[in-house]
This record gives C-alpha cells, sequence and structure tokens, in this order.
C-alpha cells in the first residue's frame, strides 16, 4: 500500500511527533474565559419572562415589583410594562446594556433615581408613560446619548428641568401630554435641537411670560406639534386661546425695559441709600459703645463717706425732759 510504505521510513520519533499533532483539538486546555458552548436557540432569560431569538425580552404582566435577574446581555429589547415597579434603582439595568427599547409602562412608578440609566448607552426608545411621577432629578436622562424617543406621558409632572433632560442631541420624539404642566422651562427645548414631533395636550397651560419659549418654538416649528390645538386655561381673558394665536407681541409686557430716568434714579439712589444706612448703624454703633462706657464708669468709681453729724446733747437732753414731764407720776 503507497501509504503503509510513506510511515514506514519515517523514525519513530517523527510518528509519535505527527500523531500528537493531530490529537492536539483533544487535550489542548480551553483558554480562560471563553463558554465552552454558544446558546443555540434564546439567550439566557429570567423565569418568568419569554425571550426570543432576535434579542426580545418580554416581561410584561408579571407583577413584578423589580427589575428581573438573569437577563442576557444580548437583550435588546426589554419589556416591562404593566408590572408594579415603584422605583428604580442606581444602575437598574447594569446587565442589559445594549439595550435600544425599554417599556415601562404603567408600572405606577413614583420616583426615578437620577442613575436608573447609567450604562444604556445605545437606548434609542424609552417609554415611562402612565406612571405617577411627579419630579425628575437632574441629570435622569443625560447619559442617553442615542435615546430617540421619550414618552413621559400620562403622569404628574407639574414642572420638568432641563436639567432632567440634559442635552439630547438625537431625541426626536418627545410626548408629555396629560401632565400637570402649565409653562416649559426657557432652555428646555434649546437643547433638544433636532426634536420635530411634540406632544403637549392635555395640560393645563397658562398663557402668562413662563409660556414664551413655548410659543415661540411652537411657531417656529408648526409641523412639530399635533393637529389638535393646545388651548389656554388660565388666565380669564385668555382662556381657550390657542398658544399658535398668541404672537410674540402679545409677551412685550414682559420685558418691558426701564427708562432713561428710570436707570438714572436707581443708580443715584443706590449708593446714597447704602452710605446713609452705614452712617446710621455707625452712629447707633458709637451711642450704644458710650453708655456702656459711661456704666461701666460709675460701677468703678469708689463710694465716699460722710462725716458724722455732732450729737446735740442739750436737744437730747431738753426732749427728754419734755417727754418726763408729758409722762404723769405712777400713783401709788
Amino acid at each position: 500500500m503507497p501509504g503503509v510504505f510513506f510511515f514506514s521510513w519515517l523514525p519513530t520519533h517523527l510518528l509519535v511527533l505527527l500523531l500528537l499533532l493531530l490529537l492536539k483539538p483533544a487535550w489542548a486546555p480551553m483558554p480562560t474565559g471563553v463558554p465552552l458552548s454558544e446558546p443555540s436557540g434564546a439567550p439566557e432569560c429570567p423565569e418568568a419572562c419569554v425571550c426570543s431569538v432576535i434579542g426580545q425580552a418580554n416581561c410584561s404582566s408579571l407583577a413584578l415589583s423589580s427589575v428581573p435577574a438573569g437577563l442576557s446581555w444580548h437583550v435588546h429589547r426589554l419589556l416591562l410594562d404593566h408590572n408594579h415597579l415603584r422605583t428604580l434603582p442606581p444602575t437598574a439595568f447594569e446587565g442589559v446594556r445594549a439595550l435600544d427599547l425599554l417599556d415601562l409602562r404603567k408600572n405606577g412608578l413614583r420616583s426615578v433615581h437620577a442613575r436608573a440609566f447609567w450604562g444604556l448607552v445605545a437606548l434609542q426608545f424609552l417609554d415611562l408613560s402612565d406612571n405617577q411621577l411627579e419630579t425628575l432629578a437632574p441629570g435622569t436622562f443625560a447619559p442617553l446619548h442615542a435615546l430617540r424617543s421619550l414618552s413621559l406621558a400620562g403622569n404628574r409632572l407639574a414642572l420638568l428641568e432641563p436639567s432632567a433632560l440634559g442635552a439630547l442631541p438625537g431625541l426626536r420624539a418627545l410626548s408629555l401630554q396629560d401632565n400637570a404642566l402649565s409653562a416649559l422651562e426657557p432652555g428646555l427645548l434649546a437643547r433638544l435641537p433636532a426634536l420635530d414631533s411634540l406632544s403637549l395636550h392635555g395640560n393645563p397651560w397658562a398663557c402668562g411670560c413662563a409660556l414664551r419659549p413655548l410659543c415661540i418654538w411652537l411657531l417656529s416649528h408648526p409641523s412639530a406639534s399635533e393637529a389638535e390645538p393646545l388651548l389656554c386655561t388660565s388666565p380669564g381673558r385668555l382662556t381657550l386661546t390657542p398658544l399658535t394665536a398668541l404672537p410674540d407681541d402679545a409677551f412685550q409686557h414682559c420685558t418691558t425695559r426701564l427708562a432713561a430716568r428710570d436707570l438714572a434714579v436707581i443708580y443715584a439712589l443706590g449708593p446714597v441709600s447704602f452710605l446713609a444706612s452705614l452712617a446710621i448703624c455707625l452712629v447707633l454703633g458709637f451711642a450704644i459703645t458710650t453708655c456702656r462706657a459711661r456704666r461701666r464708669h460709675r460701677h468703678r468709681r469708689p463710694a465716699t463717706r460722710r462725716p458724722p453729724r455732732p450729737l446735740d446733747l442739750a436737744g437730747s437732753v431738753s426732749i427728754a425732759d419734755r417727754e418726763s414731764e408729758a409722762t404723769p407720776p405712777a400713783q401709788p
């Protein structure tokens, strides 16, 4: 046989080396940190959830009170709606940093820690609607640089600070309807340059000076707001007036500048009043110090003794005699 003839002339040690090379995959140690086998089906999944091979973990309507443990880093879509998550602690989603969609609707959420979403650098869609949020801590959404859609609808927000949203350059859709907002803080919309969809209906908008930034933004982005017009609920004369019907001229009284005469009076009276108050304080301090010094001087002065008056013996005797004469003698 040709094969047998080929091996017959090889030295013995070469035959042994050849056999070891052929058998290396069987006896070579596995490198550390590499799993023995990759899962062929769905990724690791919490017991109560349903996971799919496309990276979605469905944990909806399971009465969960906390974010389930055991989620694989392969998960890209996490559905946690209709549960009982009352609060989100710091780094609540640390094990699923590859998330691009997070659904937290209808959980009765009351508080979200400022570091709850830390690590979710790939998150694009976040739904926090229909909860019980009243305030949001500064920096809550600041780490979500890839965020494109944020829903805070159906909560109890009466104030939304610009520091809570942070700078979200890629945010295109923001839903704030059905809250308790009467105005939006200045600078909030200015930090969202890509925003082209803004839902605001269902809020008690007070058409005063605080609403001017929102009205200006709506006039400059006519296609961003919903078809249903936003109406003022106060003050009385502007009730049911559409926000888009308020031109910038309607807010002229909010930025009324002082006349030159008024500014001159303020600049003149300011230093004068300061110097007058300083002089009054100095006079009062001097008077109080002087009074205290006089009192101390009086207490330290030694008391002078008056010389005793000479005893008027004659007067004393005469007075004694008169008393003896006036006294009747004792009867035997």
